[in-house]
């Protein structure tokens, strides 16, 4: 579903990823792990083209990416790619229901039928309780399942998440992990998951590690 022909990129002369070859099936959890500095993250920008490569290719679904421009870019984002982040990055002034369904407003669905999803999904995500809270309202854990509703609301074809039980204590952390197994099993969902958790790199189909801007492993667990 994904495929990466040698991605290089640089910043200030200096290389950080020097030819990238990677292939992601359907419905595969991914892990990436590496020390700091390896390109893990460069990387998992430039697979959710928020980042783009000094050359190389990058297809997504039968779409070469690298060639679209930015409209084009940004419109294949929102409807292709969930994105869940260490720190969550919700809108602290609206509820948890109003933050799931903003990319599908952005996408530029209607509003009831979005609502509905989205409430399906806080259903499911077993947070459905917080509904109408704003995320100072809730837990760490409790912001992150949000923010897993907000990256499955337009059904993406991947999720792509950085270090996203990196901020949570280890109860939240393995409820998580958790969670994104469930959801790999019952809907078939594809995860790129940057982390630096073991537990959870264990947990995933297939572990790739960078060093040095290349991969050096790339096995089946």
């Amino acid at each position: 579903m994904i495929q990466a022909k040698n991605i290089k990129k640089s910043y200030d002369g200096n290389s950080i990823l020097s030819g990238i070859d990677l292939t992601i099936e359907k419905g595969e959890l991914v892990t990436i792990i590496g020390s700091s500095g390896a390109g893990k993250t460069t990387l998992l920008q430039i697979l959710g083209t928020l980042d783009k490569p000094d050359s190389g290719e990058l297809i997504i679904n039968n779409t070469p990416v690298h060639n679209l421009n930015d409209k084009k870019i940004s419109k294949f984002r929102n409807n292709d790619i969930g994105f869940v982040f260490q720190f969550h990055h919700l809108l602290p002034e609206f509820t948890a229901l109003e933050n799931v369904i903003m990319p599908g407003l952005i996408q530029g669905r209607k509003k009831s039928d979005i609502e509905a999803k989205a409430n399906e999904l806080l259903k499911t995500l077993k947070i459905d309780h917080r509904a109408t809270h704003k995320p100072s309202e809730m837990s760490g854990g409790e912001q992150q399942r949000v923010a897993v509703a907000r990256a499955l609301i337009n059904e993406p074809s991947v999720i792509l998440a950085d270090e996203p039980s990196g901020n949570l204590d280890s109860n939240n952390a393995d409820e998580l992990h958790n969670l994104f197994i469930e959801l790999k099993n019952s809907l078939q969902q594809t995860f790129i998951i940057v982390t630096h958790n073991r537990e959870l790199a264990a947990l995933s189909d297939r572990v790739i590690e960078i060093a040095d801007g290349q991969i050096i492993k790339n096995d089946k667990v």
